[in-house]
């Protein structure tokens, strides 16, 4: 299956957008693939304003999220692969999600997969 994060990111974001609340990404700015300011970048780790008012084009693809936006005037492309985004959650009361490491699945087992069960062994109790 595929990752349930990027479809939990978009309903979230949307969930407060439609409240009409500032939705924030917090981000593992070490994380490869990250291109965001250097120079916001606190403990490796760097929180983003993703409102419709801050930021112009924002795609949240199933690999990653990108946009455009100013940083100390400065225009600049962000991109953030969805891994990398430890949480989304609203600025004004910090309700949203925060989000684990995902394992990898495990694939079901049938019953060709499991050794033989051993049989019970009966002994007569006198």
């Amino acid at each position: 299956m595929t990752s349930s994060r990027p479809y939990l990111l978009r309903a979230i974001y949307q969930w407060i957008v439609d409240n009409e609340m500032t939705p924030y990404l917090l981000v593992d700015a070490t994380a490869e693939n990250v291109h965001v300011p250097a120079e916001h970048i606190s403990n490796g780790k760097i929180i983003l304003n993703v409102s419709p008012s801050a930021v112009v084009g924002l795609d949240m693809g199933n690999d990653a999220v990108v946009f455009n936006a100013r940083f100390s005037g400065k225009a600049m492309q962000v991109t953030t692969p969805v891994v990398a985004i430890l949480a989304i959650y609203s600025k004004e009361n910090g309700r949203g999600m925060v989000f684990t490491e995902e394992e990898e699945p495990t694939p079901p087992t049938t019953p060709d997969d499991d050794p033989k069960p051993k049989q019970p062994k009966l002994r007569v109790v006198k």
